[in-house]
């Protein structure tokens, strides 16, 4: 049975591939080599496996460098699409600042016009008290003075009853004479008096209308003053939003600027009102409100040019390799890979700490920045600092390489916190919706 179902299969091979002999002719003999029908359908699967692996990896290639070419441009759709909303937040942080200084200014003004208005009428009202204490005075001598008339005519009554005709006709005259003198005074401190009340009068109605205008100047500047806090509003909350998402404690980041800030200008000094022994003044308060926030937001930019909130590749890139456990260890950075040469940036203010062969870090950037934090830059094919050179953000300190420990072209970009590495892409994700 077996015997004839070899005979069978050799018959199919046969008609399919029949026997053949490849001769090989020399100068004195002639061979041949007999090609078996199993030797040529050996053969033939070979060529055909050979040539379907072949066409296989050709597609492979091929889909893999479509796929490559794909998010390479996707990349740098996402790269145009980064700058344009980095120079769109750009323009709208610089009008922020630009109607901040404007309010800032219209704040000023509105204060000076403050201080002069209540100066007049302060010295309105001390006028208007003056006039109330003359007008006390007069009407306390005029009743004083109709007092001694009363009683002049009562002591002239008196005496007219008891001398004699010709006494009371001299009597009569020096009282009269007295009686006139009074009148005399009498009219001039009436006179006097309706000078003062007139004076009192256009005092009092000089004192509503800076009233009025004082109440209006208040509502102007109320309206100043919200425009001003709904400013600062929008600008301290991002920023305090950004240094919580990175893990760091405004308050805390903020009085260690504080201490050690050694620039021009120093923090905004509260304004300083006398209040007269009275409450404080309510709009000085709000003023200092506003000039707290805006000392807030200097300190802010001061902490964030020394905190590494920017990325470290601004030109065409792609993410390899992100932070965390990688076959078995801890992958303690994030890779950017791009061509050799690509330009590399400091992504906070510090000093150069190391810059030189490092093991499998190849060449190695290492800087350090305020508040304990620590970038390392690796794999670099050149570098362009020294040790103990200082550095601005966004300054160029190298090119992107190879070297060390490295399966290709990339930037290895680390992020170390008390000498503990934490993920990079923490800061540069708080810092987008910023910077």
């Amino acid at each position: 049975m077996r015997s004839r179902a070899t005979k069978r299969v050799h018959a199919i091979l046969e008609r399919l591939f029949p026997e053949k002999r490849l001769f090989l002719r020399s100068d004195t003999e002639t061979r041949f080599i007999r090609l078996k029908s199993e030797t040529q359908l050996v053969a033939w699967t070979g060529s055909i496996i050979v040539v379907a692996w072949t066409i296989i990896a050709t597609a492979i290639l091929l889909m893999d460098s479509i796929g490559a070419g794909n998010f390479r441009a996707q990349a740098q759709r996402d790269q145009m699409t980064y700058e344009q909303r980095l120079n769109a937040l750009s323009g709208e942080r610089d009008a922020r600042a630009i109607e901040a200084l404007a309010a800032q200014e219209r704040f000023n003004s509105a204060l000076q016009q403050i201080s002069i208005m209540q100066s007049e009428l302060l010295n309105t009202e001390e006028k208007r008290r003056e006039l109330e204490t003359g007008l006390d005075v007069v009407q306390s001598t005029l009743r004083d003075t109709m007092k001694a008339r009363e009683e002049a005519r009562r002591e002239v009554a008196s005496l007219s009853a008891e001398t004699d005709d010709t006494t009371v006709a001299a009597m009569s005259e020096d009282a009269v004479g007295t009686v006139d003198l009074l009148a005399n005074a009498l009219a001039e401190t009436a006179a006097e008096r309706d000078l003062i009340a007139a004076d009192a009068a256009f005092a009092i109605d000089h004192a509503a209308e800076m009233e009025l205008e004082l109440r209006l100047l208040q509502e102007r500047n109320d309206q100043i003053f919200r425009q001003l806090e709904d400013a600062m509003l929008v600008s301290v909350e991002p920023l305090d939003q950004m240094f919580r998402a990175a893990g760091m404690n405004p308050d805390t980041l903020i009085d260690q600027v504080r201490r050690g800030y050694s620039g021009t200008g120093g923090p905004l000094t509260p304004l300083q009102f006398s209040t007269r022994g009275g409450a404080p003044d309510p709009d000085a308060e709000r003023a200092n409100g506003i000039l707290s926030s805006m000392d807030r937001i200097n300190l802010y930019r001061i902490a964030a040019e020394k905190a590494p909130f920017s990325i470290p590749v601004k030109s065409n890139f792609r993410f390899t390799s992100g932070f965390g456990p990688r076959w078995g260890r801890l992958h303690a950075g994030t890779d950017f890979a791009g061509p050799i040469g690509t330009p590399i940036y400091t992504t906070a203010d510090g000093v150069v700490t190391h810059a030189g062969w490092s093991s499998g870090y190849g060449r190695l950037i290492k800087i350090q920045h305020e508040f304990g934090i620590e970038t390392r830059y690796a794999h670099l094919n050149a570098m362009d600092v020294s040790v103990g050179q200082r550095v601005s953000r966004g300054e160029r300190i190298g090119a992107m390489g190879n070297s060390g420990r490295s399966t290709g072209p990339h930037l290895h970009y680390e992020v170390r916190v008390g000498g503990d590495p934490v993920n990079p892409m923490t800061y540069i994700r708080a810092g987008q919706d910023v910077f």
